[in-house]
C-alpha cells in the first residue's frame, strides 16, 4: 500500500520537496497529495477510534482536514517526516473532536435526567450497563481481530503454536525484531516482496541491518507476524507491540 501511496511523486521529488511547492502555492498538487494519502489518513483516524474508518465518516473529515494543515505547518527543519509530523497531528484533532463529542453527549444526558427528574440511582446504574456493554463489545471486537490475524498469519504458513515457540526470549533481541520488522513495513520495496511472495526477504534485509542472517532467520516468524500486524488494521494487536518495547 505504502508503494502505492508514494509512487505519484517519486518523479517529483521527496514529499519535503513536494510539500514545499504546495506551501508555495501550488494548489493541483496540494489535492494530488491528499487524495494519494487518504488511504494513510483512514488508517491513522481508524487507530485513534478503534473502527474501520472511510471516506463518509465524520472523523475522517477530521483527518482530512487535519492533514491539510500539516501540510501548511510542516517544517522539515524541526527534524521529522512529513509522516510523522502528519500522524501526530491528525490524532490530536481525532481525540479533540471525539472528546468534544463525549461532552456535547454528557450534556444532553444531563439535560434529559433533569427532565425527566430521573433519581441519580438511575442514572448511575445505566451508566454501570453501558460501561458493561462497551466492555462486551470491545471484547467482541477483540476476539474477531485475533481470528482474522490468526487466518492472515496462516497465508505465511505462521500459527500461535510457532510464534509460541519462536518468539524472542530476551527483550533485546524482541525490539530488536520489532525494529527489523518496522524497517520492513516502512520499506515499499520490501513490503511488497513480503506480501506478495508471503516469506520473509531475508537477503534483502541483511544488508539493511546490522545483525547476523542467522538471527533474522531464527525470528523470521516473529518478525513477519509484527510485520503484519504494522501493516494491517490490528489495532488492538497493534497496542500489544506498543506494550512490549521499552
Amino acid at each position: 500500500m505504502l508503494n502505492l501511496i508514494f509512487t505519484p511523486f517519486k518523479k517529483k521529488g521527496s514529499l519535503e520537496e513536494t510539500v514545499m511547492k504546495i506551501q508555495n502555492g501550488d494548489g493541483p498538487l496540494r489535492n494530488e497529495l491528499i487524495s494519494s494519502f487518504k488511504p494513510f489518513i483512514a488508517k491513522t483516524v481508524s487507530s485513534v477510534c478503534r473502527r474501520f474508518i472511510n471516506e463518509s465518516d465524520d472523523e475522517f473529515s477530521i483527518g482530512l482536514i487535519a492533514f491539510n494543515e500539516a501540510i501548511d505547518k510542516y517544517c522539515p527543519t524541526k527534524g521529522s517526516s512529513l509522516l510523522a509530523f502528519a500522524e501526530t497531528l491528525v490524532k490530536r484533532r481525532v481525540i479533540d473532536y471525539l472528546r468534544s463529542q463525549s461532552r456535547k453527549q454528557d450534556l444532553i444526558v444531563d439535560l434529559g435526567l433533569d427532565n425527566e427528574e430521573s433519581s441519580a440511582q438511575d442514572y448511575l446504574e445505566a451508566e454501570k450497563s453501558m460501561q458493561e456493554y462497551v466492555k462486551l463489545k470491545e471484547a467482541e471486537k477483540r476476539r474477531e481481530e485475533i481470528l482474522r490475524y490468526q487466518k492472515r498469519l496462516s497465508e505465511f504458513d505462521v500459527t500461535f503454536a510457532d510464534l509460541a515457540q519462536n518468539s524472542p526470549k530476551h527483550a533485546d533481541a524482541r525490539e530488536s525484531a520489532i525494529s527489523i520488522a518496522k524497517l520492513l513495513v516502512n520499506d515499499p520495496e520490501l513490503q511488497e516482496k513480503l506480501l506478495a511472495k508471503k516469506r520473509l526477504p531475508i537477503k534483502q534485509l541483511e544488508a539493511k541491518v546490522k545483525v547476523s542472517r542467522k538471527t533474522i532467520e531464527r525470528n523470521r516468524k516473529y518478525i513477519i507476524a509484527v510485520a503484519l500486524i504494522l501493516n494491517g488494521d490490528f489495532f488492538y494487536l497493534h497496542e500489544y507491540i506498543k506494550g512490549i518495547e521499552r
